[in-house]
């Protein structure tokens, strides 16, 4: 009678485990199939810290804040407080971020520098990084190694960590960043509180297919595309903000089905592979045909 009960007891208990489990992989799948990032960062942005009590009143600088994602981050950043460096190539249209940012915040002239750099002239980065310590006084690498604490985000993509067709020089690119920050972070593990994040954004609204080169280096593609399955670039830029605010070591911003994307290629690279196969050849004839590439996916086949 004693064994009957007990061998009843474990197997109640067995059911109740493998019930549990069940009803905890079906909610994941759940938050997985609503999110539009990967599911830490959709904890952090519940329940972990924000943005406005992290991150405000510190000195940023944002590389590429003449467009896309950096210019929208110069904007949420301005309205924390953070005082602001903005580089790219374009100085005029830094000076228009620059206005705006203005226009919506509580920052003064003097707190946003404007600092024309091109990143791929390797003799500008000495005297910008000068510039920027003359005028806020500290940053960049080596003086956050000597403050021992500090925060570098990079903004990767997607094709940092998966291969996808059309994108060879942008995703080696990407692949290199990724590789670079994951063993940075690792050569700084004796300094805990300087903060590298790399983000892995999907598609998102910006002008990087119009801008994009051709076979001709001196012409660009120059094709308006819609963007409207794309993610927002507000939307994105919250995302990223959130991710500095809660320390995160990676993190993956898209809708689906490319979220999906991600998790078959972290956990099942063998499916990832014929999927990618699959979709390669649609998504180079709609490129071909003047389609933005990523816009394959929701257009029909032509006849």
């Amino acid at each position: 009678m004693a064994e009957s009960a007990l061998s009843m007891d474990l197997g109640l208990c067995l059911s109740l485990l493998v019930t549990c489990s069940l009803l905890y992989f079906l909610i994941q799948f759940i938050r997985l199939i609503m999110a539009d990032s990967d599911l830490t960062l959709q904890w952090a942005e519940y329940f972990g810290h924000t943005p406005e009590s992290k991150l405000g009143h510190n000195v940023v600088w944002v590389t590429g804040a003449s467009s896309g994602i950096g210019e929208e981050l110069s904007y949420q950043l301005a309205k924390l407080g953070c005082p602001l460096i903005l580089s790219s190539r374009r100085e005029n249209e830094l000076l228009r971020v620059k206005q705006k940012c203005l226009e919506i915040s509580s920052l003064e002239d003097q707190d946003i520098l404007i600092l024309p750099l091109d990143m791929t002239q390797m003799s500008m980065h000495k005297e910008a990084t000068e510039k920027a310590l003359q005028h806020f006084g500290r940053q960049v690498l080596q003086h956050m190694i000597e403050r021992k604490r500090g925060r570098i985000v990079n903004i990767s993509s997607a094709v940092g960590l998966i291969g996808a067709p059309l994108s060879t020089g942008y995703s080696a690119s990407k692949h290199a960043l990724q590789g670079f920050f994951n063993s940075l972070r690792t050569e700084l593990t004796t300094y805990p509180d300087i903060i590298i994040s790399n983000i892995c954004p999907g598609p998102v609204q910006s002008n990087i297919v119009e801008n994009a080169l051709t076979e001709e280096c001196d012409k660009v593609l120059s094709i308006k595309t819609d963007q409207s399955h794309k993610m927002a670039t507000e939307r994105c830029a919250r995302l990223v903000l959130i991710t500095a605010a809660n320390n995160l070591k990676e993190t993956w911003i898209s809708g689906q089905p490319f979220l999906m994307g991600y998790y078959l290629w972290q956990y099942t690279p063998t499916w990832a592979w014929w999927l990618t196969a699959k979709v390669g050849e649609r998504r180079i004839k709609n490129f071909k045909s003047g389609v933005d590439a990523d816009s394959s996916y929701f257009t029909k086949k032509s006849k």
